[in-house]
């Protein structure tokens, strides 16, 4: 007799139906569905839930001694009533024909079936979630399944190559944050995202499964995917999130990026978000609300970097050190005089070069070009083109630093329009 290479597995659409028999060979009834009890075992299927005429019944995992296409055959009958219980994830019910997110091909997909495995533990079967099914082939297997014989059907979808996921890089998506705690869902995978995969995906979902997913994951990594979303659909995510979750997020954005969104949500909204949020980004953001959209003040971040003229350069690096949250951002350190007026800026790239010794007023480039507030933005761009700028401070009468315009800002300002 040939191997079968099928014949350790399960499909879960083959799952259902299944006769199940007890100890003397007598039919107890057919399978409906299987759940998962995460918080014991994440892969595990621990519940059988059998239908025999009008009532249905609960067959744990330890009172099965096999598994196979021919049924499952218990080795203990004391049988319960079936109770729906809210730390079970069923298979049928929960996972099938639900959208799943596939956290290493970082897309959005919809169950169309599962491949359980049939492993044998000493002197009984145990039946785990392997795989999570959504090409052709299970489409074709889900049509044909009781329509023509089970090993029919396998001997026909062999001819379909198969397509399916892991399920260790399956993410569930579930909208209620204690069903989520009660399921021990972990959402660690899309935590290490790239933030714009992550957009992606996030972008792919429903409304109410895209701020389920931003409402569960650490905030600052939330802060970071929700910056790379559309403006239209960050808004969406936003109002439904709820003020407290949301200013726990935009608290974590840069402050040009967490004005835009809120300048994207209702005034009341907006208002409401603000109130949350901590004194110090409130002040930032709010202050950066009172320009309009087309002035340099719209444009602008309120983070950087000021250091007295005189300064030598070792003494630079221990202040970076301490705003080393801006590094990335960063490409230029802003000069001021006694009277904190901004007076020269220095590319970082020319920090590296210099000896320790070396004053950053020696460093400056040869003029200092900046805005006001209210310039427009046509007038910036004209000036970041003119003199090949990376970054542009936008100063106040007196000359004090009100914010920096960046490359990256003018790049993604063009790039809207």
């Amino acid at each position: 007799m040939s191997y079968d290479p099928l014949a350790e597995f399960l499909f879960l659409t083959e799952l259902q139906g299944l006769k199940v028999y007890d100890l003397r060979g007598h039919r107890l009834g057919q399978v409906r569905d299987a759940a998962l009890l995460p918080v014991t075992h994440t892969a595990r299927v621990d519940r059988f839930l059998v239908s025999s005429g009008w009532t249905w019944w609960t067959v744990r995992f330890d009172q099965v001694a096999s598994i196979s296409l021919g049924g499952i055959r218990l080795r203990a009958e004391d049988l319960t009533p079936f109770h729906d219980d809210e730390y079970m994830l069923r298979l049928a019910e929960d996972l099938l024909d639900q959208q799943i997110i596939d956290a290493q091909g970082r897309k959005v997909v919809r169950v169309t079936d599962l491949t359980l495995r049939i492993r044998r533990e000493e002197s009984h079967d145990v039946l785990l979630v392997e795989e999570v099914d959504i090409g052709l082939r299970s489409i074709l297997r889900r049509l044909l399944q009781g329509v023509v014989p089970r090993r029919v059907v396998r001997h026909l979808q062999a001819l379909v190559s198969p397509r399916s996921i892991p399920w260790e890089y399956c993410n569930i998506i579930e909208a209620d944050p204690l069903k989520r705690l009660r399921l021990n869902i972990s959402h660690k995978q899309l935590e290490a995202m790239h933030p714009a995969d992550l957009a992606d995906i996030v972008e792919d979902l429903s409304p109410d499964d895209r701020s389920a997913i931003i409402g569960a994951i650490d905030s600052e990594v939330a802060a970071d995917a929700l910056s790379e979303v559309e403006p239209r659909i960050q808004a969406r995510i936003v109002e439904a999130l709820g003020a407290e979750k949301a200013a726990d997020i935009i608290e974590e954005m840069a402050p040009d990026a967490a004005a835009d969104l809120l300048g994207e949500v209702g005034e009341e909204t907006s208002q409401e978000i603000l109130g949350e949020m901590a004194a110090a980004p409130k002040s930032e953001v709010s202050q950066l609300l009172k320009f309009g959209d087309d002035r340099a003040g719209g444009l602008m971040n309120t983070e950087a970097v000021l250091l007295p003229a005189k300064i030598t350069v070792a003494g630079v690096w221990p202040v970076l050190v301490e705003r080393q949250d801006l590094l990335e951002e960063l490409n230029t350190v802003f000069l001021t005089d006694d009277g904190r007026r901004v007076v020269a800026m220095v590319p970082l790239a020319r920090l590296v070069l210099a000896a320790d010794e070396s004053r950053l007023e020696e460093l400056a480039t040869d003029r200092l070009v900046s805005v006001a507030p209210e310039e427009t933005l046509d007038r910036v761009f004209e000036l970041f083109d003119k003199y090949n700028l990376q970054a542009l401070p936008v100063l106040s009468k007196d000359g004090g630093l009100v914010g920096v315009i960046t490359a990256d800002d003018v790049i993604a300002e063009l790039w809207s329009r």
